[in-house]
């Protein structure tokens, strides 16, 4: 199972710079096969609308939750206590160590582009690694 980081879905959302290569990760891996966790799913909310385009959230939510199978996952408060501690261990921001939390919890492999992963045991790999 792979969870999916708030930037590689807007990677993708946004039409970036690396569409393409998460586009082939998102084509090659059946969604079943992935997770985004309620955090990602809300800041991707967060961020479509302000930048005026809620239109881009509605197409996400049914590509992804309605039409595709991906797993939404959240963290309980005893996992939020191990991110508060991940957050100092290896120098995470606050949504960084919510995804590391989830990643490692869950057992998943964490897909991202954020390199302040690698400063953790679970590291993690880009879209290209992962297919």
């Amino acid at each position: 199972m792979y969870l999916v980081d708030t930037n590689i879905w807007l990677e993708r959302l946004l039409d970036q710079e690396k569409s393409d290569e998460v586009g082939e990760f998102l084509s090659a891996v059946h969604s079943d096969q992935m997770a985004i966790t309620d955090f990602s799913l809300h800041s991707i909310g967060v961020i479509t609308t302000r930048l005026k385009r809620p239109d881009i959230f509605t197409v996400f939510l049914n590509d992804i939750c309605i039409e595709g199978s991906v797993n939404i996952i959240s963290l309980v408060p005893k996992h939020l206590q191990k991110l508060v501690h991940s957050m100092a261990l290896y120098q995470l921001d606050f949504d960084d160590a919510y995804q590391y939390t989830a990643a490692d919890e869950h057992g998943f492999v964490l897909v991202s582009f954020d390199t302040d992963f690698d400063r953790t045991p679970l590291k993690r790999m880009t879209p290209k690694q992962a297919w």
